[in-house]
């Protein structure tokens, strides 16, 4: 597994520059020390009266931090792959907070996240619903809006569950996790719908126990948030490029693994992110096809659900160098990464 040398290869092109990346979770820590100025005002769907900025469980700032994160001092904290993209936060509810939670709240926060000008939506939560009109129907409109949808697979795959929604929708980029060597990890659900790995085992990320706050875990979560900020570093370069142009430049750009054989494949997608590579000149696809090239990805488990044209959008009431080289994480002089956990079940939500 090749270093993606974040430093030297990939700050020099873009670091995610005048980018908004939603975080569709459980809120994010606006004064963590790491992500002071990098979080916008968004939104609560959780039924608290907040502005998406607290983060009572964590999961969202470690997220955050992956993306954005812009360390302090010297060379301390955590440093996100895309340290100048925006966060813009949306929370909602995780199983055993409102029994009652349905993905349709799914449909709330990408359509939130679309209206309110983000161009890169990072969804760490899932579910087994693939009936679910409104998530659907959410994921349909933010596509039609020219914006990248990025979904964690789940952290299922050692009990041989199938890829979860959001990330099995058509259109959506769904992510599953390797471990340092490069291999896929053992936890990260893996089927056809799967179309870019990342690391995702030992990251160091931000947490919400204080403003100094750090912690170390394993996730399918964590690969989202670095093809999020991929995707990020690819629309601020590029901004030119669509939505579909941007997921092209990352699946022909990936890296094949060493144990995965030919790709695509339902274990590895189109290989390992290559965010250097995905920021290099490519006349092919810039001057290809501009549409998603996943909108019509089969869906391993059956729906009668349309997959045509997304329904109208209704106004929706908001709240007032690790060992892989994308996120640095310096603590006490050694340099770490680390990823974090959760999913969700049936129609009930939980962190990836």
């Amino acid at each position: 597994m090749k270093q993606y040398q974040a430093e030297a290869r990939v700050w020099p092109v873009s670091q995610g520059e005048g980018v908004i990346v939603s975080v569709v979770d459980s809120g994010v820590m606006e004064d963590h020390q790491d992500l002071a100025g990098q979080v916008l005002p968004g939104a609560d769907f959780s039924g608290a009266k907040t502005d998406g900025r607290v983060d009572g469980e964590g999961h969202g700032t470690g997220i955050a931090s992956l993306i954005a994160g812009h360390g302090h001092g010297t060379g301390s904290g955590v440093m996100g792959l895309a340290p100048k993209a925006k966060i813009l936060p949306i929370r909602i509810r995780a199983a055993g907070e409102h029994p009652e939670l349905r993905q349709s709240d799914i449909e709330l926060a990408v359509r939130y996240a679309v209206d309110h000008g983000a161009k890169v939506v990072n969804l760490s939560v899932g579910g087994y619903d693939p009936l679910d009109s409104a998530a659907r129907q959410a994921i349909l409109y933010a596509v039609s809006k020219d914006v990248v949808v990025v979904a964690a697979t789940g952290n299922s795959g050692d009990s041989g569950a199938p890829v979860e929604y959001p990330a099995a929708f058509p259109g959506v980029v769904a992510v599953g996790a390797v471990g340092e060597n490069g291999s896929l990890w053992a936890r990260s659900t893996s089927g056809p719908e799967t179309t870019l790995v990342a690391p995702g085992t030992a990251i160091y990320q931000a947490t919400a126990k204080s403003t100094s706050g750090y912690g170390v875990g394993d996730g399918t979560s964590d690969a989202a948030a670095y093809v999020s900020a991929t995707a990020a570093l690819i629309r601020a370069a590029y901004p030119g490029l669509s939505a579909g142009q941007v997921i092209n430049r990352m699946i022909t750009t990936a890296t094949a693994p060493a144990d995965g054989g030919a790709v695509p494949n339902g274990r590895y997608g189109y290989g390992i992110l290559a965010p250097a590579k995905a920021l290099e000149a490519n006349p092919a696809v810039d001057n290809g096809p501009r549409d998603n090239p996943l909108l019509h990805r089969v869906e391993s488990q059956a729906t009668d659900e349309p997959t045509g044209t997304p329904a109208p959008v209704v106004p929706q009431a908001g709240g007032a160098g690790g060992w892989y080289g994308v996120v640095w994480g310096v603590l006490g002089g050694g340099v770490l990464l680390v990823a974090g956990v959760g999913v969700w079940v049936g129609r009930r939500v939980r962190r990836r």
